[in-house]
């Protein structure tokens, strides 16, 4: 692959965030959309986001900040999308500017909910893209840590082990190590599944269980991991890889993963609605389980934690009536 290829970040959360930050470490100039004018503005003059990992300060002779989705596309040949995936259809619809030819990578780890797709193969059906110009980044990361300039780890999963190596290439620094997987379904799988085991773990943290349990749940978790992907897509892959289960890990228990804080929220009694209006970040695991759970109907792997959570977010049931019958299917 070409060594000139331009970069385009999508999104103006704490995750394009740090992939702009990593980005820039590497690019002489990459070009950023995000959708609030006061961000970018602020961005402009003051050299960091005001909304989202405010500590971190950029060299802004290397952005070409924009609220132009069409421009950012026009402007890169890789195209890295980091919105939730709540709003990703929305975003869309702005676009005039052609994606033929464009390399896609999601940082997105959520279902789109127009189209109970994963984002890989939402952009497959929508736009023909075809799937070796499509990739994923995913972790285990934490944006607060790459902020920090904590030592972290990422997967870059695309079918053309080219294009995965040549992004892998452009994220490294001293901070970020990398690795590259053809496993697109299954780390975006991974992806979605680990925010959705993380808010049970805050569900049970809200309800008083302790670490012994914490530890079972996680360990049934990605045995339920292991079920659901095998299920959606019938592939040789170690479960066990930091991609599946690091990720699953640091977002169960770390102190920065919003989806463990939005279930530990839930726990202690909030209902979904003021968890959600407290929290200043969206928790893609609300809408992941409910888009999890419909797709689990068809292919009917064994998920007794998806269940749950689901029950509890949708259904209205009663957190500590559902975790109480829950404890004794998990081994």
């Amino acid at each position: 692959m070409e060594n000139n290829k331009k970069f385009a970040v999508i999104g103006g959360g704490s995750w394009a965030t740090a992939i702009a930050k990593m980005l820039c470490e590497n690019q002489e100039k990459i070009a950023w959309y995000m959708r609030s004018t006061y961000a970018l503005e602020h961005l402009k003059h003051q050299k960091h986001n005001p909304n989202y990992l405010s500590s971190v300060a950029f060299d802004t002779d290397k952005l070409q900040l924009t609220n132009d989705i069409n421009e950012a596309i026009k402007f890169a040949d890789i195209l890295i999308f980091a919105i939730p995936s709540a709003f990703l259809s929305g975003e869309l619809e702005k676009m005039t500017e052609s994606l033929e030819g464009k390399t896609i990578f999601s940082a997105i780890k959520g279902i789109v909910p127009e189209t109970s797709l994963i984002v890989g193969e939402h952009f497959h059906s929508q736009f023909n893209i075809p799937y070796e110009n499509i990739g994923v980044i995913t972790g285990p990361c934490h944006a607060e840590e790459v902020a920090l300039e904590r030592l972290s780890y990422l997967t870059i999963a695309c079918s053309d082990k080219v294009k995965a190596k040549y992004l892998a290439k452009n994220v490294s620094s001293y901070y970020i190590k990398t690795k590259t997987s053809d496993d697109i379904v299954g780390t975006e799988y991974a992806a979605v599944l680990k925010n959705i085991y993380s808010i049970a773990a805050g569900i049970a943290h809200g309800l008083g269980y302790g670490d012994n349990f914490q530890a079972v749940l996680m360990s049934n978790a990605i045995r339920e991991m292991k079920k659901f992907i095998k299920k959606v897509h019938r592939m040789k892959r170690n479960i066990n890889d930091s991609a599946y289960l690091g990720d699953l890990l640091v977002t169960g228990y770390s102190v920065f993963s919003r989806n463990r804080m939005f279930g530990n929220m839930i726990g202690k009694g909030y209902t979904v609605k003021s968890a959600q209006m407290e929290m200043s970040m969206v928790a893609e695991g609300y809408y992941a389980v409910k888009s999890a759970y419909n797709l689990n109907l068809e292919y009917k792997a064994k998920t007794p934690i998806i269940d749950a959570v689901y029950q509890i977010l949708y259904e209205g049931k009663d957190a500590k009536a559902v975790f109480s019958k829950l404890t004794e299917k998990l081994d």
